[in-house]
C-alpha cells in the first residue's frame, strides 16, 4: 500500500508500473485527495437520498410523477441549455461498449468512421483495478497520440468517456479512511491527465453519465464540474456530458435533469435494458409492474418504452439539446453472403429506423460492420448533422405511458434465456471481462441487470409459464440453471478445471442474487462487494486485458 498525504493506494497490479506511476505522480494524487474529499459529503446525500426516495414508494404505495416543485422550470420556455462545441453536432453512430482496457478493439474504434467512441468504464467494462489502470492509461494514450498508425486526437472519432456510476465503488484507494467513489477516481484521473489537450484539440473533455435517477445527481455532476474547471484552469462550461436515462424516476425529471447541467449538457440518452430493470428495481415486488419475459414482449415499440423516447427527444430538443438512442447488441455473421447476415442487418435497420423516425440525433453499434450501413440509413432518413428542428409537438406523454406495462407471459425460453445471460455474466466478471458473446449479440452489466431482474420477479410472483402453465420456483430455476450446464460450457469454450469450477461459481452466484429476499440493487454493485469476486481477481492479475469477449453460440 502506497501512503500520500491522505491517500493509500495499492501497488500496481503485476506489468502494470509504468502506467501506474504516470497515472498516480504526486500532482494526480494531490488532485484526487482534493476532489474526493470535496464531494464525499455530496455523495453520501444523493446516495442516501435514492434510499429515502425508494422506502417512501414502498410505504406508500404511491407511483412517480412530474414533480410540483420543479414545475416552473418545466413551464419555463425560455432557458436553453449552452450550445456544444462542433465536434458533438453529429453523434449519428458511435461506437458502444467499448472498454478501453482492451488495446486491440480501442485502437480499431479510433481507426474507425464513427462518429464517436463509448469510452466505457461502466456497462461493458469489468471494474477490476488491472483494468481501470490499463484503460485509463490507454485513454492517455489516446489522446497524447501515443499509438502509431492512429489519427491524432482531433481527427479521430471524439472520445465520449463514461465513468463508473455512483454505486460503485474503488477498493484500491482510500482517502480520509474511506473508499472512493468509483466516477471520481475515473473522472479525476481522465480529467487531470487529459482534459487541457482534448480542449486544445476542440475534441472535449466530454462525458456519459450512467444511472442518474434525479435531478439532484445532476446538479452534484454540475458542481464537480465547475469546481474541476476551475482548479484546472479551463474555461467554465467546457465540460459536455451526456445524461444516460436509466432509472424510470429521472424519465419524470428529465427537463430538470438538463437545467441542473444546462452549462455542461451535451443531451440525454435513452436505452431499453438497465431502464426496463429499473422498473424491478424500484416497483418489482408489485404486481401491477410484472414485466414479461423480455425475449417475446418487450421493445421500443411497447408504449412504455416509446413514450419514454419520445418524451426524451421532445424534452431535449426544446431545449437544444441532443437526443441519442441506445445501442444495437446484435453482431453480423462474418459470411456477407449468407441469408442470416440479411437477416440480421434488417433487423437492426428496422430497429434503428424507429430511432431516427422518433427524432434521435444518434445512437450507438457494437459492431464495427454496422457503422457505414446505420451512418448511410441516418443520411437517407434525416437531414442535416442532426434532428434539433423535430420538436416533437406533436406528442403528449402522460405518467400514465411511461407507466403501463405491456401485455404478456412468460415463456421457457426466455426464463432459460435469461438464466443463462445472467450466469454468463457473472463468469465473465470473474475472468475480468465486461462483456461477451451470446447467440449472436453483445451482453453486458445492462443486459444481464434486466435478466436477473426478471428471474426474481418472476420467483416473487409465482408466475405461471405460458407453454405448460408450470409455476416459476426457486426450485424450477435451480434445475434450468443445472441443465444449462452443458450449453453454458460451450458457451465459454470450458477448457480447464478452472473454467469449470468458476462457472459452477457463477451459477451458484446467479441463484444466490435471484433468490434474496430483498432485491439487490444493481448486479454489479452486488459483485463488486463479494469476496469471490474481489479475490478472483488475484487469479487473472497476470493475464491479458485484449482477450476477445468469449461466449460465441
Amino acid at each position: 500500500m502506497l501512503v500520500y498525504q491522505g491517500v493509500e493506494l495499492e501497488t500496481p497490479p503485476s506489468g502494470l508500473e509504468r502506467e501506474f506511476h504516470t497515472l498516480f505522480n504526486s500532482d494526480a494524487l494531490q488532485f484526487l485527495s482534493e476532489l474526493i474529499s470535496t464531494f464525499q459529503p455530496e455523495v453520501d446525500k444523493v446516495l442516501n437520498l435514492r434510499v429515502l426516495r425508494k422506502v417512501q414508494l414502498d410505504l406508500t404505495g404511491e407511483l412517480p410523477g412530474f414533480l410540483q416543485d420543479t414545475a416552473h422550470i418545466r413551464k419555463d420556455p425560455s432557458w436553453r441549455v449552452n450550445p456544444v462545441p462542433d465536434r458533438l453536432h453529429c453523434r449519428h453512430v458511435d461506437i458502444g461498449d467499448l472498454s478501453p482496457c482492451n488495446t486491440q478493439r480501442l485502437i480499431m474504434g479510433l481507426k474507425s468512421t464513427a462518429q464517436g467512441l463509448q469510452i466505457d468504464f461502466d456497462d461493458g467494462n469489468c471494474p477490476t483495478y488491472r483494468n481501470q489502470i490499463k484503460g485509463i492509461y490507454n485513454v492517455y494514450l489516446a489522446v497524447h497520440n501515443q499509438f502509431q498508425d492512429v489519427p491524432p486526437i482531433s481527427q479521430a472519432p471524439v472520445l465520449m468517456l463514461r465513468p463508473r456510476a455512483w454505486n460503485m465503488v474503488e477498493h484500491n484507494m482510500m482517502v480520509n479512511g474511506r473508499e472512493v467513489p468509483g466516477p471520481l477516481f475515473d473522472f479525476g484521473l481522465l480529467m487531470f491527465h487529459n482534459a487541457k489537450l482534448l480542449l486544445q484539440n476542440q475534441s472535449g473533455p466530454f462525458f456519459y453519465l450512467s444511472k442518474v435517477e434525479s435531478y439532484m445527481e445532476a446538479r452534484l455532476w454540475s458542481h464537480i464540474f465547475f469546481w474541476t474547471e476551475k482548479k484546472l484552469g479551463l474555461p467554465a462550461g467546457c465540460i459536455k456530458a451526456t445524461v444516460l436515462i436509466e432509472c424510470v424516476l429521472a424519465s419524470f425529471e428529465m427537463e430538470e435533469i438538463l437545467y441542473e447541467l444546462k452549462e455542461h449538457s451535451a443531451g440525454l440518452n435513452c436505452g431499453i435494458w438497465d431502464y426496463s430493470a429499473s422498473f424491478v428495481n424500484k416497483f418489482g415486488h408489485r404486481a401491477d409492474f410484472l414485466l414479461p419475459d423480455r425475449s417475446k414482449y418487450v421493445d421500443m415499440e411497447k408504449r412504455f418504452l416509446h413514450s419514454y423516447m419520445d418524451l426524451l427527444v421532445q424534452t431535449c430538443h426544446r431545449r437544444g439539446a441532443l437526443a441519442t438512442g441506445g445501442m444495437a447488441a446484435l453482431l453480423l455473421p462474418r459470411d456477407k453472403e449468407s441469408d442470416l447476415y440479411k437477416t440480421v442487418l434488417t433487423t437492426v435497420t428496422r430497429l434503428k429506423l424507429l430511432e431516427i423516425k422518433a427524432g434521435v440525433d444518434g445512437f450507438m453499434v457494437y459492431d464495427m460492420d454496422l457503422i457505414e450501413p446505420m451512418q448511410k440509413l441516418f443520411q437517407l432518413n434525416s437531414h442535416g448533422q442532426n434532428q434539433l428542428l423535430q420538436l416533437r409537438e406533436d406528442i403528449s406523454v402522460t405518467p400514465e405511458d411511461l407507466l403501463i406495462m405491456p401485455a404478456g407471459g412468460v415463456t421457457l425460453y426466455g426464463l432459460r434465456y435469461n438464466i443463462a445471460v445472467g450466469v454468463l455474466f457473472i463468469e465473465a466478471w470473474l475472468s475480468g471481462r465486461g462483456h461477451f458473446f451470446y447467440l449472436g449479440k453483445v451482453e453486458d452489466s445492462a443486459t444481464a441487470e434486466i435478466s436477473r431482474s426478471q428471474v426474481w420477479q418472476w420467483i416473487r410472483h409465482q408466475v405461471r409459464l405460458e407453454d405448460d402453465g408450470m409455476v416459476v420456483t426457486r426450485g424450477l430455476v435451480s434445475s434450468l440453471a443445472e441443465d444449462l450446464i452443458g450449453d453454458l460450457k460451450a458457451a465459454i469454450h470450458c477448457q480447464t478445471n478452472r473454467d469449470q469450477e468458476r462457472l459452477m461459481t457463477a451459477v451458484s452466484m446467479f441463484l444466490e442474487i435471484v433468490q434474496k429476499n430483498d432485491f439487490p440493487e444493481f448486479i454489479t454493485t452486488y459483485l463488486n462487494l463479494d469476496h469471490t469476486f474481489l479475490s478472483s481477481q488475484s487469479q487473472h492479475e497476470n493475464g491479458p486485458t485484449d482477450a476477445v469477449p468469449k461466449a460465441r453460440l
